[in-house]
């Protein structure tokens, strides 16, 4: 049976967590392959919400087998909140299976997270300061933490002693700041080590069996196509690789097994924190945007930058993962409007780009060439069907599948679970 991708086509919180959910019914495991707790999925069932940062969208589908791969960071005790707060709401954390291979962030990647961030002035990346970047750094470096190291406290020890005798060289000589005790973070972590026992596995293992045996494996990405530390807008993007191509490293399932890379795409755009974003509206429609979408960071609460959609980067996403199916979320926030502007091109020291511009430089003036389209009046969030769409809402999807040339097999009109449109099957 098929692993199937699901990324980001955007910038991140393009709406992964409802496609997810939307899909618990027809898969067996949801992986997810990358990125720390500096990202958030929210799920909307019934009348309630949850906003979930490390754990897999699939925990919310009793029949699925959620897993964290060996690709993502984690921060045992934002896990462990994490956990107790789904349990203390009456959701079964039984089946959660964590990557024995996955790195821990620690207490020295939060502390120098921060106070880099403060250093660089106006030339932040803008990350959210958990620790996420010096995590992937140190596992790089090969200086890493990993989940297996919390069962062997030779080991755990050795590892922090080591990092901490240079990462305390940078905070207290570099930045100012207080060393940390090795004492302290060994104490602190091997505290983690029993809570988290019943559900470390070799999940690469695990999953390669479940897909010899006919299940349906959905690995699920964190942020957007335009944050991968490769492909994205460098250097403000993340430190991991959510495009299709990590799933399989941050996975442990092989590109072969993978058949179907879903992409989501918000019917605008959005971004958080610092980094080129040509079709930001600065003006009182940015301003209508987000509050009309509820555009605010799930992990910070950040507002979120809003803009025209942009066909460019949708199409760029789409060569980059290998996207054959769109699942479009949030088209009911354009309602009411008479006209929608769509950015097909940029133009750069004016020359016309369809295809995004090779550099950074160029990115950077780019400027976008719009055209537009008719709205709708009427409240779409009851349809039922994608016939039940205005004629000008359905020209509108069709207008996304010619200009990135792949199709859209779903749309979101709305945050329920049941607002959800199905063109054709995901799975």
């Amino acid at each position: 049976m098929p692993a199937v991708v699901l990324v980001g086509a955007q910038w991140g919180d393009e709406g992964k967590g409802k496609a997810t959910d939307l899909l618990g019914a027809d898969v067996d495991y949801v992986v997810r392959y990358q990125g720390g707790n500096n990202a958030g999925h929210t799920v909307v069932i019934g009348d309630q919400k949850y906003a979930l940062h490390l754990l897999p969208s699939g925990i919310l589908s009793p029949d699925v087998v959620p897993v964290i791969g060996n690709g993502v960071v984690i921060d045992p005790g934002v896990l462990i909140q994490e956990l107790d707060g789904l349990v203390e709401r009456g959701i079964s954390t039984d089946r959660l299976l964590i990557s024995a291979n996955a790195h821990l962030i620690m207490p020295h990647h939060k502390a120098l997270d921060k106070v880099s961030e403060r250093y660089l002035g106006k030339s932040r990346i803008g990350t959210t300061g958990r620790g996420i970047g010096p995590a992937y750094g140190d596992k790089i470096a090969r200086m890493g933490v990993r989940v297996q190291d919390l069962f062997d406290p030779g080991i755990l020890r050795k590892k922090v002693e080591v990092a901490l005798t240079e990462k305390n060289q940078v905070l207290t000589k570099v930045y100012n700041r207080r060393g940390i005790d090795a004492d302290a973070v060994v104490e602190e972590y091997l505290a983690y080590a029993d809570r988290l026992r019943p559900y470390v596995a070799d999940t690469a293992l695990i999953l390669n069996n479940a897909l010899a045996d006919g299940k349906v494996v959905l690995l699920e990405g964190a942020q957007g196509t335009l944050l991968d530390i490769d492909h994205g807008t460098y250097p403000f993007v993340t430190s991991s690789a959510p495009t299709s191509g990590g799933a399989s490293a941050g996975s442990g399932v092989a590109p072969n097994r993978i058949t179907k890379v879903i992409g989501i795409l918000k019917a605008y755009t959005t971004r958080v924190g610092s980094g080129p974003f040509p079709t930001e509206l600065t003006d009182e429609m940015g301003d209508w945007l987000r509050t009309t979408g509820h555009e605010y960071g799930v992990t910070t609460g950040r507002d979120r930058r809003c803009g025209w959609f942009d066909a460019v980067i949708a199409r760029y996403a789409a060569r980059i993962n290998g996207v054959t199916d769109w699942f479009i979320t949030k088209l009911d926030v354009l309602s009411g409007l008479e006209k929608i502007p769509v950015c097909v091109a940029y133009e750069v020291d004016g020359v016309r780009h369809d295809e995004m511009p090779m550099t950074q430089t160029e990115f950077h003036h780019a400027t976008p060439v719009y055209e537009e389209l008719d709205g709708w009046g009427e409240d779409i969030s009851g349809a039922k069907s994608f016939e039940d769409l205005p004629p000008a809402a359905q020209t509108y999807i069709r207008a996304i599948e010619d200009m990135t040339g792949a199709p859209v097999s779903a749309i979101g009109v709305g945050p329920g679970r049941d607002q959800t449109l199905s063109l054709r099957p995901l799975v």
